[in-house]
This record gives structure tokens, C-alpha cells and sequence, in this order.
């Protein structure tokens, strides 16, 4: 069976990467816990909250590896023995992954009452306006040849 592109067409260039991220993240396995949320902290920042109640920051590892963003949660087993008449809280170990754009950077992180937050910088983007030569070709006359040059915009 043939695969469908949305980024096929012929006037979208060099989106090689973007497609495979967003094919990775399709088929990732799309578990609840733990439950976290995303929001808008300032014109350029956001800031992703996990609910990690039980977990200690010595139970939970942060890493980012080129855009991906892997947070880890595993507590240490109980020592003592303790007999519960209900378990309500997970305490079991997780992995959560979060896909970031080019040029986000990760700015710290905080465990709060539960709550892992893990600030977020969203730096605007930079245009880039050029004016690019046209050469003339070897059966040209003249044949010279211009540089491309960057315009202050």
C-alpha cells in the first residue's frame, strides 16, 4: 500500500525531517499518565505541568535530546511494609515525550505540591528577507557571477 504525504506537493521544500517527526509522533503510544498540561505563560513562554504527587525530585529525570523532550518518573521501592485497604495513588513508573520545535529552549524546571513544571522559551522568529542575484549563464554574455546578499530587515 502506498503512502499519502501532506507534505508531497512540489512548492513545499526540505519538510523531510518535519514529516518523519510527525510520523513518529503518530505512532507513539498514547498513555494518560500522568496527566499534564500545557499553557501560555508570556508572549514567548510556555510552561508544561505534570501531576507527579508521590514522586520526589531524586525519582524523576528530565533529558533533551535534539528536539525531544523525555520525562522519567521511577520511585524507589518501599522498604517498610504497609497493608492498604484501598490504593488509590499510581505510584507506578512512566515516560512521557513531548516533540519541540526548533529553537525552543528549556529554561528550568520546578517540583511544586505535586506539580513538575518545566519552563518553556519560544523565541520569535527571525525574518529573513534577501534579494538574491541573478547570474547569467556560460552561454550568457558577460558571465558574471553574484553573490547573494542579505538585506537588514
Amino acid at each position: 500500500m502506498t503512502r499519502v504525504s501532506l507534505l508531497n506537493s512540489p512548492l513545499l521544500l526540505g519538510f523531510d525531517e518535519f514529516e518523519r517527526t510527525l510520523e513518529r509522533i503518530s505512532k507513539a503510544p498514547t498513555e494518560g499518565y500522568p496527566p499534564y498540561n500545557i499553557e501560555r505563560t508570556g508572549d514567548e513562554a510556555l510552561r508544561i505541568s505534570l501531576a507527579v504527587a508521590g514522586f520526589e525530585i531524586d525519582d524523576l529525570d528530565i533529558q533533551l535530546e535534539d528536539t525531544q523532550l523525555t520525562v522519567r518518573g521511577r520511585q524507589k521501592p518501599e522498604t517498610e511494609a504497609r497493608i492498604f485497604l484501598h490504593r488509590g495513588i499510581a505510584t507506578r513508573q512512566f515516560q512521557r515525550s513531548f516533540v519541540l520545535a526548533d529553537g525552543v529552549q528549556v529554561t528550568g524546571a520546578t517540583l511544586d505540591n505535586g506539580l513538575l513544571h518545566i519552563d518553556l522559551n519560544l523565541p520569535r522568529p527571525q525574518r529573513d528577507v534577501r534579494t538574491i542575484a541573478i547570474r547569467k549563464g556560460a552561454n550568457g554574455s558577460g558571465g558574471q557571477t553574484i553573490d547573494v546578499a542579505a538585506d537588514d530587515a
